[in-house]
């Protein structure tokens, strides 16, 4: 498995799992036994960069992760975020209690006495940034954690907290469907920030594993414009165009929908989920599979920017994004 570098400080494998999905928020998860063993399958398989939060659950997703990675902690850059919280008007607390509180509750969860690399997950609108990476410098400075990150910040919330302390990662959605993040890539190239994708497949989207909006009881997706039935529709357009050059160049479309953005840089990296075995080793796949500018302007001209119908977000989730 290729290698890539985050901040300059951690060194990854070019594609990791994203663990989520293994016990939230698409329908009905499988039974945890299979989730650890789908884990273990993919570091047997080269994959060392796995990421969790305490909100997957919540709680569930870092003790699956916990017994998963149990006696192979030394093959795995981990990776889990705080802020989410219950209670009050907004849901987002990056208090600098919390920020102690909530790591401790994650390294009992997941059985470590530290983590690669820790996210503030939402920006809390009501706290400074300054005082949210304050805090948890210091818990890096404890051994806690190695180095940080955040998730759907702006490019000016990038620098105010990497002013504090250096910040290693950035996680936001970012697919063919989805460049919102690349007008602060700029930013990040500057400060040597790395960039993890998540959703890279445009929620299954992209794969081809979205056909129509029958979408099971508590799968997010029954909320995200993008995925109502008129959207989708039209966005269906879209993936058929991408299976048409992928089928022309010996891949399929979730192939070339990670190998376009392995492609963008050597500090991407994505972290796609899947629930399936054949699926992930699909997606390993993808990290061999080298695109030259004919190809990659085939992926463009197929799924041009701009052309997804619907937002990504609902008014409710949309708003905790933080745009500077």
């Amino acid at each position: 498995m290729e290698k890539r570098i985050l901040g300059g400080v951690l060194e990854v494998s070019a594609l990791g799992l994203g663990c989520m999905g293994l016990s939230a928020n698409y329908g009905t998860p499988p039974d945890p036994a299979v989730g650890e063993a789908l884990i273990r399958h993919a570091l047997d398989l080269g994959i060392t960069f796995l990421d969790t939060a305490d909100a997957y659950g919540p709680h569930d997703n870092e003790r699956l992760v916990g017994r998963a990675i149990a006696g192979r902690r030394d093959e795995v850059v981990l990776a889990t975020k705080f802020g989410f919280r219950n209670g009050g008007d907004y849901p987002v607390d990056g208090s600098p209690a919390w920020a102690r509180e909530a790591l401790d509750g994650s390294l009992r969860r997941l059985g470590v006495d530290h983590v690669d690399l820790w996210y503030l997950h939402r920006v809390d609108p009501s706290v400074p940034i300054e005082e949210t990476i304050g805090a948890m410098a210091k818990q890096v400075a404890a051994g806690k954690a190695r180095a940080l990150g955040l998730s759907e910040v702006s490019a000016a919330t990038i620098r105010r907290a990497h002013a504090v302390h250096p910040i290693a990662a950035l996680q936001s959605e970012y697919s063919l469907v989805t460049r919102d993040v690349e007008g602060v890539l700029p930013t990040l190239r500057e400060l040597g920030i790395g960039v993890v994708p998540f959703s890279p497949l445009g929620r299954g989207f992209l794969a081809g594993g979205v056909r129509d909006a029958g979408f099971g009881e508590g799968d997010l997706r029954t909320l995200l414009p993008r995925f109502q039935e008129e959207n989708l529709r039209r966005n269906m357009t879209l993936v058929e165009a991408l299976e048409g050059v992928a089928h022309r160049l010996g891949a399929t479309p979730g192939q070339l929908a990670l190998a376009w953005l392995l492609a963008r840089g050597p500090d991407v990296v994505p972290i796609p989920g899947t629930t399936r075995r054949a699926r992930l080793e699909e997606n390993v796949g993808a990290v061999g599979l080298h695109l030259d500018d004919d190809a990659l302007a085939a992926i463009e001209e197929a799924v041009p920017a701009g052309a997804v119908a619907g937002a990504r977000y609902h008014e409710s989730l949309d708003r905790l994004v933080d745009r500077g």
